[in-house]
């Protein structure tokens, strides 16, 4: 049986890691843990129900202490593809930029609110409006998109950092 200080020691090295990311996350920015190429894979959910599997690739660009974000994710599945591209800065607990999707000629304004390590915002275009939830944490984010209006319901997907 292991001695009770050797349980608590082992315990916090285990949240070392996840300590300091967050504490530089917090002293330059939520973007600070995002830079680099992250692979990953998750589901695409039609608006009638019907489910397909998602490969996507993403690759982040992080600059001015975690604050400013260039975001490049690809994802594709049987019958489905999107390339969205944004450029996002941080300011004040808010994050403001713009967005862009190649495939479908998309294009507009994202706005909403990053706490720690996760993200939610609202993207919006001329006929395209859609929620985002981003989660990171160490070497691993979560991310879930709604849209609405579109024949797409949600694209839920786990990425890692490659």
């Amino acid at each position: 049986m292991m001695p009770t200080r050797l349980i608590v020691w082992v315990a916090l090295a285990a949240l070392l890691p996840q300590i300091f990311v967050s504490a530089v996350q917090a002293a330059s920015g939520p973007f600070a843990g995002m830079s680099g190429s992250w692979t990953g894979g998750g589901t695409l959910t039609m608006s009638g129900g019907q489910r397909e599997r998602l490969r996507c690739r993403a690759a982040y660009a992080v600059g001015e202490d975690g604050r400013n974000l260039q975001l490049n994710l690809r994802c594709a599945s049987d019958s489905y593809d999107f390339n969205l591209a944004s450029d996002v800065q941080y300011q004040g607990g808010a994050i403001a930029g713009s967005w862009s999707e190649s495939s479908h000629n998309a294009a507009g304004t994202i706005s909403g609110r990053a706490d720690g390590r996760h993200i939610e915002a609202v993207a919006r275009g001329d006929n395209f409006a859609a929620s985002l939830a981003l989660t990171t944490s160490v070497g691993r984010q979560s991310v879930v998109i709604e849209p609405q209006g579109t024949d797409v319901r949600s694209v839920a997907v786990t990425l890692s950092r490659r």
